[in-house]
């Protein structure tokens, strides 16, 4: 007995002095810089885009902002840095950025040996592959010796890989770092087919100068889980980033939405109490602002809300909601307990 309680004595001693390790620099430099750092793509239809006034918008670039208000209870406070898919990670590892909320899949391999840490996937996708309508094709296995527009440094390079050698077919690959000039690349006839996450490729569609010349094949090549991402080694960061993405799912699991926000509080369910700050508790545990979920449901609302402002049925890209439904509604959109 004496033993076991030495052991336990000696595990606390090691946790209390491991546990500040790195806890709270991320957190005390972004208040003292002011804003947040949040990198995006180069540009995505409905996820994250600059408008023809430069500012960024998306289901992308509200989560950014979810972020920001998670912090200072200020939607505006996020300054957006655009990357290319080679150098999104090292802008995380460098601190270049504090956090990126852009396309990039969650991945054994990200997860260690790049040194990054995933929030909840904000989006679940699977990648595919577009062509010109008059290429004459309905499948995927269609394309043997095609050539492909992709990027490099991406899922979307080794899946494609993957799918052409399991399926005993070849193709050209047409290696372009940056995004926009994939596109360019593919819509200018380049190439046979571009392949990337199947949302992307809805994206890139309604922006063409055609739309109705290309259509996307029925095949999902892989599953994609987009998040949010940052840095090892800050697990308060991390926290604020992953319970921001819960906020959002939760309060539309619950009802609350930007415009009935308020009538939400002087609700007499406890959990209610707790989510919106009410009952004092979460935000402490997190370091921020007790009614940090609140304040950003006020700012860019719900999930749900999010999804059909920027990428949903009624918005050129037309996406159905699919597996980023409610888990209760046959999605895998799920959110941990508020307590």
């Amino acid at each position: 007995m004496r033993n076991f309680v030495l052991g336990l004595a000696a595990a606390a001693a090691i946790a209390t002095v491991a546990a500040p390790a790195q806890a709270g620099e991320t957190l005390d430099a972004v208040k003292a810089r002011g804003t947040f750092k949040c990198g995006q793509g180069t540009g995505t239809p409905g996820f994250g885009f600059a408008d023809d006034k430069g500012v960024w918008q998306g289901l992308n670039a509200d989560l950014c902002r979810a972020i920001a208000t998670a912090v200072f209870a200020d939607p505006a406070k996020v300054d957006f840095v655009s990357l290319t898919a080679q150098q999104r990670f090292p802008a995380v590892q460098t601190g270049e950025v504090d956090a990126i909320a852009g396309n990039t899949t969650f991945t054994l391999t990200r997860d260690t040996k790049n040194g990054l840490n995933f929030a909840p996937p904000f989006f679940y996708d699977g990648q595919a592959m577009m062509v010109r309508k008059d290429l004459g094709v309905s499948s995927a296995r269609d394309l043997n010796g095609a050539t492909v527009c992709l990027q490099p440094g991406t899922t979307s390079e080794l899946n494609i890989t993957d799918y052409f050698r399991a399926n005993g077919m070849e193709f050209t690959p047409v290696v372009i770092e940056n995004v926009a000039e994939v596109r360019s690349a593919f819509f200018s006839g380049r190439c046979d087919v571009y392949t990337t996450d199947a949302s992307l490729l809805a994206g890139a569609r309604v922006a063409s100068e055609k739309p109705d010349d290309y259509v996307i094949l029925p095949e999902r090549i892989s599953k994609e889980p987009l998040a949010a991402i940052v840095r090892h080694g800050d697990d308060q960061w991390y926290d604020i980033v992953r319970w921001t993405m819960y906020v959002l799912i939760e309060a539309e699991e619950l009802g609350i939405t930007r415009d009935n926000a308020d009538t939400f509080l002087d609700n007499a369910n406890p959990s209610i109490r707790r989510f919106l700050g009410e009952e004092p508790g979460l935000g402490e545990a997190l370091g921020v602002d007790d009614k940090f979920a609140y304040n950003i449901i006020k700012a860019v609302g719900n999930y749900g809300e999010i999804y059909d402002r920027w990428v949903g049925p009624d918005t050129p890209l037309a996406l159905e909601r699919g597996l980023n439904k409610l888990w209760r509604d046959g999605g895998l959109m799920y959110a941990a307990p508020f307590r």
